[in-house]
């Protein structure tokens, strides 16, 4: 009986894993298509990016290749490099946001911004994106001994950061002023695929995926009311020389 259960315990949290393995190889294969597609339909000229924006997308690749390797880290059951590499990412994350932040502000003053967002908006979506983006892995890191917490604040650190690779999928110049719903309902459903594993194997919404979606709607709330407020619009302003 004993040997019955050892069994079924390390079947299901093999499972766990898998799911956990197919929703970071997911969210990568989806995010390096978006700006894949984006190059090669001719609309960004790399020759011409700043350096900072190269590393930048280096930095972010770097991200999703750990998001990949910690589960099956985890799976394998090799927790001391999983440990080493989630300090790595942590690090890693912290200087992400920072470029992200940086890499925003800079593109206001080459005036490098997207021709269909406005300056203030352009400000609050890449400066509340990196700060959320830096904040839920920050909380997942706190939050590294209890797994079910951990895993879904990565998994959702990185759901916050689709929005770069889904600007450039949906068709943005037709969603001046409302693109934020777009985006926040594809986040939101993959959070919802997250929600139906947790009902599925848990029997319920664990609350780690309902934080999740709630900052997901933070998110994009946040960007939209600080893209009207005045303060922005005078940083942006002063920004892009107008």
């Amino acid at each position: 009986m004993a040997t019955a259960t050892a069994t079924a315990t390390a079947t299901n949290a093999a499972s766990a894993e898998r799911f956990w393995q197919r929703m970071a190889i997911g969210l990568a294969l989806f995010i390096v298509f978006g700006f894949a597609q984006f190059a090669l339909r001719g609309f960004v000229d790399p020759v011409a990016a700043p350096f900072w924006v190269h590393l930048h997308g280096v930095l972010m690749l770097a991200w999703l290749g750990l998001l990949i390797v910690q589960p099956t880290l985890v799976a394998r059951g090799d927790l001391p490099l999983h440990r080493r590499l989630g300090r790595i990412g942590a690090g890693l994350a912290l200087v992400i946001a920072a470029l992200g932040i940086f890499t925003g502000l800079a593109s206001l003053v080459l005036n490098r911004l997207p021709p269909f967002f406005s300056p203030p908006y352009f400000l609050a979506l890449t400066t509340v994106e990196a700060l959320a983006f830096g904040l839920m892995v920050w909380a997942a890191v706190r939050r590294r001994h209890t797994t079910e917490w951990h895993r879904r604040l990565m998994i959702g650190a990185t759901i916050i950061i689709l929005e770069p690779a889904l600007g450039r999928l949906l068709p943005m110049p037709l969603m001046i002023g409302w693109s934020d719903i777009p985006v926040g309902l594809v986040q939101l459903a993959v959070v919802g695929l997250i929600a139906l594993h947790d009902r599925r194997t848990l029997g319920h919404v664990h609350p780690a995926t309902k934080a999740v979606a709630l900052v997901v709607i933070a998110v994009r709330i946040a960007i939209y009311l600080l893209a009207m407020a005045p303060p922005v619009i005078a940083l942006a302003a002063r920004l892009t020389g107008g």
